[in-house]
């Protein structure tokens, strides 16, 4: 079994990828339109949303995230989930936070806790709450 993480944004899927490519270094595995799905049938998009995303696929640290336009209505919503993304170092914890905030809002600042030397969240502009934090235990003080 297998469990992949899957955000519909509403309309602005280009939009995060690109995004997500420059905030946490995510790399594109496939994406495909809503024009080029064999299987398509009347009423299944609203009008004029042929170049929007029916699936795509980014990977980011290794991990997959899928992500697709959905409803392509603009207005996308996020509640009572969160991402959760480790990294080696809290420079690296800081400027990941940094990046992903452009645009959002700070939901928890970056500070040490007793579980990882960096934490904090944050929620982007598109509404994606993101828990960053290091690999690195605490320091002991």
């Amino acid at each position: 079994m297998k469990m992949t993480p899957y955000l519909f944004l509403d309309g602005r899927c280009e939009e995060a990828i690109e995004f997500y490519k420059t905030a946490v270094g995510a790399t594109v595995g496939m994406l495909m339109r809503y024009k080029d799905n064999p299987e398509a049938r009347p009423g299944m998009i609203p009008p004029g949303s042929d170049d929007k995303v029916m699936h795509s696929q980014i990977d980011v640290g290794g991990n997959p995230l899928m992500l697709s336009d959905g409803r392509c209505q603009g207005k996308p919503i996020f509640q009572g989930v969160a991402l959760s993304l480790s990294v080696g170092s809290d420079a690296e914890a800081e400027r990941v936070f940094k990046a992903l905030g452009e645009g959002g809002q700070p939901q928890m600042p970056m500070v040490a806790t007793f579980f990882a030397s960096r934490f904090g969240m944050v929620a982007d502009k598109f509404g994606v709450s993101w828990m960053v934090l290091t690999d690195a235990p605490p320091k002991s003080t």
